[in-house]
């Protein structure tokens, strides 16, 4: 596949896209997870693109596209979807997305229902489930000025340590890492007023989409994924939920060839 793999990029009216693009057939729009770019799915797309054409962009501020100074939101993100695959006259396609890129795919496909031929969704983020505000508080106070939770979090180390709880704090210190090295995400996510955030949730027009809908929960995902991946299936009619074993929240990186082969029985 890699000798095949086509890097390219388009001019769009807030700035540069980039994508990776390979194979030939129907069409498959891969988009990238919170803390990734489109290189997450490399390995997925290796599988499926013998029998489809298979296109992974970078989201605006994202990997290799252009990250102009501008407010970024899910809708922006929507707006800039639509405008490259209008560019690249991509009429009829499968989106795939993983986790933010989970919230843009299916905004999409709720703005544009005649545009998707269906929708592969995993660790999508995007519906109000319990832990949110909980994430949200959490990431605020994490990427708080001074730094005083990552001074706490070093100061209370050892202790934590002895107590056995250890894995806690370092789950909270590399979610802290992500958070600094994706500002995008961070803001998308976490870093607007709540009210806007809330706003762009899709959990009151999951019931209008009509195209079929596969959401993939890895076996052992967090529990916080679980609740996104379930919520998804049961407030989208008819929506088919598939456990994949073994799996936790990355699946196109954990299980990629396990990925690929739900994508491509749902596509045929």
């Amino acid at each position: 596949m890699y000798s095949l793999l086509r890097n390219s990029r388009v001019k769009l009216s807030v700035g540069h896209i980039f994508w990776r693009e390979v194979g030939l057939g129907p069409s498959l729009v891969f988009l990238h997870g919170s803390w990734d770019d489109s290189s997450q799915w490399l390995r997925t797309i290796e599988h499926l693109s013998p029998h489809y054409q298979c296109f992974a962009p970078d989201l605006l501020g994202f990997g290799e596209s252009e990250r102009p100074n501008v407010h970024y939101s899910i809708d922006l993100e929507v707006e800039c979807l639509a405008q490259y695959l209008d560019t690249l006259n991509l009429r009829q396609v499968y989106l795939i997305g993983h986790s933010v890129g989970g919230w843009v795919a299916t905004s999409y496909a709720i703005k544009y229902p005649d545009r998707v031929q269906g929708l592969v969704l995993l660790a999508p983020e995007g519906v109000q489930v319990g832990h949110r505000r909980a994430r949200w508080q959490t990431a605020r106070w994490l990427i708080g000025q001074p730094p005083l939770a990552f001074w706490f979090l070093r100061s209370i180390y050892p202790l934590a340590k002895l107590l056995g709880y250890q894995n806690k704090i370092d789950g909270l210190l590399k979610f802290r890492q992500q958070l600094i090295q994706s500002p995008i995400a961070m803001q998308l996510l976490f870093k607007r007023r709540r009210a806007e955030i809330t706003a762009e949730l899709v959990d009151d027009n999951l019931a209008l989409l009509k195209v079929p809908v596969l959401v993939l929960q890895g076996s052992e995902d967090t529990i916080a994924v679980s609740s996104l991946c379930q919520s998804y299936a049961a407030l989208i009619p008819n929506a088919e939920l598939q456990f994949v074993s073994p799996g936790e929240s990355n699946l196109p990186q954990e299980v990629p060839d396990i990925v690929a082969k739900y994508i491509r029985e749902f596509a045929k």
